[in-house]
């Protein structure tokens, strides 16, 4: 088992009978006191994001995971359908659980799943930068703006998101899927 010593940022630990990604850590010595390590943690599961500290020296539970590649197949309503790429395994995966990341996906695109040692998977990363095409664009109202006039545009994923007013419908567009936000357009 591993201790407060091996902690670094990103790293997945077992605490308190959940799994959590350390988002800061910093080893504090104060005066007569014993030595502590604070610990920002962000739980992997509900996105909740706790501060604790522990005695420094503490053993500490970490995940192991592992990472694979993985085609996205199709969405049938409940799940999505994933292909392990080594494998030619499929693996369906509860909607509920990756809704938020998978509307910038499209049939057949490449990402990397977060495998818990146990097989089960704990996260879809998918490209930090997607292509896709513009389905429906709304028209923009120039009324009191004095910067970018922005409208809402639909993209072929069923996703919505603000593009600037030279977009129309038709045109492939990068979208940074980190935040949801028009970067470019593609010609």
């Amino acid at each position: 088992m591993a201790t407060t010593s091996d902690l670094r940022r990103g790293m997945l630990i077992r605490y308190n009978g959940a799994i959590h990604r350390v988002i800061e850590y910093q080893h504090i010595a104060p005066g007569n006191w014993r030595a502590m390590v604070r610990m920002k943690l962000k739980n992997f599961e509900t996105g909740k994001i706790i501060e604790d500290r522990v005695r420094a020296g503490s053993e500490i539970d970490v995940v192991t995971t592992q990472t694979r590649e993985a085609q996205y197949l199709y969405d049938d309503g409940t799940s999505y359908h994933f292909m392990d790429n080594e494998t030619f395994d499929q693996i369906a995966l509860p909607k509920e659980d990756f809704e938020d990341t998978m509307i910038w996906m499209k049939e057949n695109d490449m990402v990397t799943l977060l495998l818990q040692d146990d097989g089960r998977v704990l996260s879809v990363e998918i490209p930090t930068f997607v292509t896709l095409r513009v389905v429906e664009a709304d028209v923009a109202v120039r009324g009191d703006t004095s910067g970018r006039v922005m409208k809402r545009a639909k993209v072929e994923t069923g996703a919505e998101l603000q593009v600037p007013d030279f977009v129309k419908e038709g045109d492939l567009i990068k979208i940074d899927t980190r935040t949801g936000e028009y970067v470019e357009r593609v010609s």
